[in-house]
Parts: C-alpha cells; sequence; structure tokens
C-alpha cells in the first residue's frame, strides 16, 4: 500500500508551487517522416526551470531534460549532453514540435492554459488523462499524458 502513496506537494523555498508529476508521455509529430516518441516520465518545478527525466519501459533513463531561465540541458547519457538557450527551443530540437512549457505545467494542475496553435482537451483529467493538438504552426502534433494516480 506504501507503494501507492503520493508524497504531498510542497511549497519551494522561494515560496511558489514546487510540483512533482510521473506517469506516462507520448507525442505524435506529423512531419516527413512522422515522428513518434512514448516513455514514463518523472516530471518537477515549473515551466520557468525545471527537470524532466524520460524513462524506457525497461527503466533505463532516456534522458534527462533540465532548464532554468537563459538555458536549457539534454543529457542523452553517454557523455551526451546538448545545451539550448531556452526550454522551447530544447523541446523544439527533441521532439520535432515545441511543446509549450507554460501551458504543458496549467495543464498538469487543470488548468485550461491558451497556447498559440494548441487545443488542451482536459475532459479526463479526473482520471489523470490530458491531450492537446497543435494545429498551427505545421507540423501538427498530438500530445497525450496519463498521470499515475
Amino acid at each position: 500500500m506504501a507503494g501507492c502513496a503520493q508524497l504531498p506537494r510542497a511549497a519551494a523555498q522561494d515560496g511558489l508551487k514546487s510540483e512533482f508529476w510521473t506517469g506516462r508521455i507520448s507525442l505524435q509529430v506529423q512531419s516527413e517522416p512522422v515522428q513518434s516518441f512514448s516513455a514514463s516520465f518523472e516530471l518537477k518545478g515549473r515551466a520557468e526551470r525545471g527537470e524532466l527525466s524520460l524513462i524506457s519501459p525497461l527503466g533505463n533513463v532516456l534522458g534527462v531534460l533540465r532548464w532554468s531561465p537563459g538555458e536549457a540541458v539534454l543529457d542523452s547519457g553517454n557523455g551526451k549532453v546538448q545545451r539550448f538557450a531556452s526550454v522551447d527551443e530544447l523541446m523544439a530540437q527533441a521532439t520535432g514540435a515545441a511543446v509549450p512549457m507554460d501551458a504543458l505545467f496549467a495543464w498538469l494542475q487543470g488548468g485550461n492554459a491558451a497556447a498559440s496553435g494548441w487545443s488542451a482537451d482536459l475532459s479526463r483529467y479526473p482520471e489523470g488523462r490530458i491531450s492537446a493538438k497543435r494545429s498551427q504552426p505545421a507540423p501538427q502534433a498530438d500530445l497525450r499524458v496519463v498521470l499515475d494516480q
């Protein structure tokens, strides 16, 4: 039973709410060729500063994305580290589509935040399911998140 327990969400040292989520994430980008990605994840922080770990079905860490104001880092393991000027640039490079981090964090909290070109479906949020589609700019993208409950 303790394995199913979730830690309470605590305030960060700066007084802002610090969050932690786990679950599964998938992103399909309608590029040529189509890019599709899915993994388990652990996400902590906020849109301004955070860390996203992507984990394979076997429990291996596929990569760790870390960001803070003015810098974003993608650590793919095996000593391969890439640096970017922003988390938006990092996400676009890593996934083929810029995922709106401000909106994503709002969606994870159940808020229906607007993001240019994206529309979110939070109708299944009580079940821990979030989906969002990007129609503009091309290529179209489909993001799905299933949160551990």
